[in-house]
């Protein structure tokens, strides 16, 4: 398999709670922080909205995809991805996530069956099978 792009990106300070992320290139460079429902301070991004904003971006790709594999013409693309951090019993943590994909130019049947179609092709609904719960909840755009 051919390598089509790689993306380097350097973490440094305490990570998730006060750490700074830098792509080589310089197009991602921000703070981390705790999310205030974590008791952080909320002041900048965390790990699940990167993983939420790659995923959904990357998905809606896939839709795009989908649909031109089946001669499918979209109107328009959206979508809100939840990421959700989970703490069990055990104190382990875990991921779950939701993607809401909003299809124009489709009815909901069809909005579902792209999605679907999507989250076989998407290098991020790949990556996390069987490791994250995830539900699709895909609509036809009103």
């Amino acid at each position: 398999m051919a390598v089509s792009y790689t993306a380097v990106v350097n973490v440094d300070g305490e990570g998730r709670n006060g750490g700074h992320v830098r792509s080589s290139d310089g197009l991602l460079d921000t703070g981390l922080a705790l999310p205030k429902e974590l008791g952080g301070a909320g002041t900048a991004t965390n790990p699940e909205q990167l993983l939420a904003a790659g995923w959904a971006a990357c998905f809606l790709g896939a839709l795009r995809r989908a649909a031109a594999g089946r001669k499918i013409r979209l109107t328009s693309t959206a979508i809100t991805a939840e990421v959700t951090l989970t703490h069990g019993d055990d104190g382990e943590f875990s991921l779950s996530a939701v993607l809401n994909p909003v299809l124009g130019g489709v009815d909901d049947a069809t909005a579902q069956e792209l999605a679907h179609a999507a989250h076989q092709i998407c290098p991020y609904s790949k990556a996390t099978r069987d490791n994250v719960p995830v539900t699709i909840n895909a609509g036809a755009a009103a």
